[in-house]
């Protein structure tokens, strides 16, 4: 016979999140890894809270919250508290119980800026890698590093003189600028909304945008990111931030490092044989010699370095496409690298589990 369609609701219910969470789920891997970092990251939050006062967010919940947003490409905060409201196997990575209340949208973010005043994005990257699990799968001698456009959160049409000369935005919500045929640059213009983002391109024929260049250390054993930086758009951005991210490095012995063509000058060639450091760049003989000869080119280490190199074109794609970090929703330096540090951090965290299983 038909059954019938009755939707008398259950009082109580003795189901926890994690028994609603397949057991092959990449997330039951993720989370152990987690803790064991937050655990360690435990004085650092002592430092950035009061002693006394009122409860806040738990930093723990905040951060495995922020986790979930790089790991399925949610779009916004906003979304992110729906998701942990409904979402069962959000709430059990959370650590939010069936009945919890979830935060209001203005209270989590206020209390994620506390986060960004502490630096703890590049503490929670420094104590996964610090694992005890971890660590001996990093290579302490072979590096890569390299740069990406970071695209700032504002728009072509804040970027306005400096002097304050210039036709004003026509009248409405989002009045147009008409700047065709106008001379733009850095020296004589700035964005009124995000005044770190500066117009750049990479290379010729691209259009020039309103961005930030964000620079990541990769071990070349398993492709891991060690270090980032995020700087302004310069020419020589991508340089410095090598040279001061191989200076952080434990000095334990020479070391190679692998880049493109962009790090192909004699000044930071120089300065990484002064560092005690092999440059495996790739040569750039467009139109002048290379600062890389054959004292480097005929060692089998040099092409081994070229090849892992292109690992970290994947670190970023990862990071733009599934961490959103293609266009951020952030505005300065220190807010952008926040999120870029700890969307490396992600990436390092979806690629551990399988790397531990094969060291088993």
């Amino acid at each position: 016979m038909r059954g019938a369609d009755y939707q008398t609701p259950a009082m109580f219910s003795y189901v926890s999140p994690q028994a609603l969470v397949p057991q092959n789920h990449p997330l039951r891997a993720i989370r152990p890894l987690v803790n064991a970092a937050l655990q360690r990251l435990s004085p650092q939050f002592d430092k950035i809270y009061a002693p006394g006062g009122r409860d806040s967010i738990a930093p723990e919940r905040l951060l495995r919250a922020l986790l979930l947003q790089a790991l399925f490409s949610v779009r916004s905060e906003r979304q992110l508290m729906e998701q942990i409201t409904y979402n069962m196997m959000f709430r059990w990575f959370v650590g939010l119980s069936m009945d919890a209340s979830v935060w209001d949208v203005t209270v989590f973010t206020k209390n994620r800026e506390r986060l960004l005043q502490g630096d703890i994005a590049r503490g929670f990257l420094t104590a996964i890698l610090v694992d005890p699990q971890v660590k001996p799968l990093l290579s302490d001698e072979h590096f890569s590093v390299d740069g990406t456009l970071i695209e700032a959160w504002a728009s072509m049409k804040s970027f306005r003189p400096k002097d304050g000369s210039g036709e004003p935005p026509t009248s409405g919500r989002n009045g147009e600028v008409d700047f065709r045929g106008e001379p733009r640059s850095n020296q004589t213009h700035a964005s009124t909304t995000d005044a770190d983002a500066r117009l750049y391109k990479k290379a010729a024929g691209q259009a020039a945008k309103l961005c930030h260049i964000g620079h990541a250390l990769m071990e070349n054993r398993n492709g891991l990111v060690v270090d980032t930086s995020l700087t302004k758009a310069t020419g020589t951005a991508e340089r410095e931030a090598a040279i001061a991210m191989i200076g952080d490095l434990p000095d334990d012995g020479r070391i190679t490092l692998g880049t493109d063509k962009c790090y192909d000058t004699q000044e930071f060639v120089a300065e990484m044989r002064r560092l005690g450091v092999t440059p495996h760049v790739t040569q750039n003989t467009k139109g002048r010699r290379s600062a890389i000869d054959g004292r480097t080119t005929r060692h089998v280490g040099y092409a081994a370095s070229l090849r892992v190199r292109k690992r970290i074109e994947e670190v970023f794609g990862w990071m733009k496409t599934v961490g959103g970090l293609r266009k951020t929703r952030h505005r300065g330096t220190a807010r952008v690298g926040w999120m870029f540090t700890f969307v490396a951090a992600a990436y390092n965290l979806v690629r551990l589990p399988k790397l531990l299983a094969a060291a088993v």
